[in-house]
């Protein structure tokens, strides 16, 4: 017997003092009352009510447990009231997992603006170029740049990084300028250790392996390797646009076919994700879609 439907017709009996009076505001029948009352008794060990032939009324340590189930419904009652706010408004804890360069340098701005339309949101942000497991590090959402497997989750496409190569003016003068792919063999260079394969890029649809003098698992890192004349790297190409501005790095092969990488917002796939979830994968897609549309 369901034990919850039992305490919730004891605490009717107990304030109307009448398994007669209950059994008609239930709409039930007097026996189903008694029933219920018989098997909750059962069930504790300990007897709710004295009965006698005129009326019934609490044993003390019917009251007790009375007191008891006030409370209990009274918290189950507030949990549901939190959770299904939780389902319907953003408000509470948004755990986020993101690359370190993307973090900084593309997502700060859009995260701001999501927290002023979203005053009752607070944001957790992890800052991880590997990825993590949704579930067991308990992350709401993960942002990563990577062709999907399946893997039970839910993705929302973000925008796609450009992959570019650059190097130094230094390193350039000290080496020369490679105007060809293949000339990428005559070359030191700098790889993203993260990558499938750190050591092949790709150009015009065509796989290039590099020698690879510094690899990293951080973005920031190569691109200042790079900066300092150390070799020649790939990135996507919001990353060193300044850097390319200030003549800190010269763009290679521009005119070629590049890779491009898409970028992701990937998530628990449930029915019942809290709304605040929903609501920043939604701005977050729209806010990139109007980057690029401007």
């Amino acid at each position: 017997m369901d034990k919850l439907a039992c305490i919730k017709v004891f605490r009717h009996v107990a304030r109307l003092e009448s398994f007669t009076a209950t059994a008609i505001e239930l709409n039930t029948t007097q026996g189903a009352v008694s029933k219920k009352i018989a098997w909750l008794e059962g069930d504790l060990g300990f007897t709710l009510f004295h009965r006698n032939s005129r009326k019934i009324s609490l044993t003390s340590a019917g009251k007790q447990y009375l007191g008891f189930c006030h409370e209990l419904i009274e918290k189950m009652t507030l949990t549901e009231q939190l959770i299904n706010k939780q389902l319907s408004l953003a408000v509470g804890t948004l755990k986020i997992s993101a690359p370190s360069a993307f973090a900084t340098k593309r997502l700060a701005v859009p995260i701001r603006k999501f927290l002023i339309t979203n005053p009752e949101v607070k944001i957790d942000i992890s800052v991880d170029d590997k990825h993590v497991d949704l579930y067991r590090d308990d992350i709401d959402i993960a942002i990563r740049a990577s062709y999907l497997k399946d893997s039970g989750l839910k993705a929302k496409k973000l925008l796609d990084h450009d992959v570019c190569y650059f190097a130094s003016p230094d390193y350039l003068k000290n080496n020369g300028t490679p105007v060809v792919p293949e000339e990428l063999s005559k070359h030191t260079c700098l790889t993203y250790s993260l990558s499938t394969t750190s050591n092949v890029w790709q150009i015009n649809k065509k796989k290039f392996v590099v020698r690879e003098l510094v690899t990293s698992d951080s973005p920031e890192m190569l691109v200042k390797m790079a900066i300092l004349g150390c070799g020649i790297a790939a990135m996507p190409k919001w990353m060193v646009q300044e850097s390319f501005k200030m003549n800190q790095l010269t763009e290679l092969f521009a005119d070629h076919q590049k890779s491009s990488l898409p970028m992701y917002a990937v998530y628990k796939n449930s029915d019942y994700l809290p709304y605040r979830i929903r609501a920043f994968v939604d701005f977050i897609a729209s806010y990139f879609e109007s980057e690029l549309a401007n």
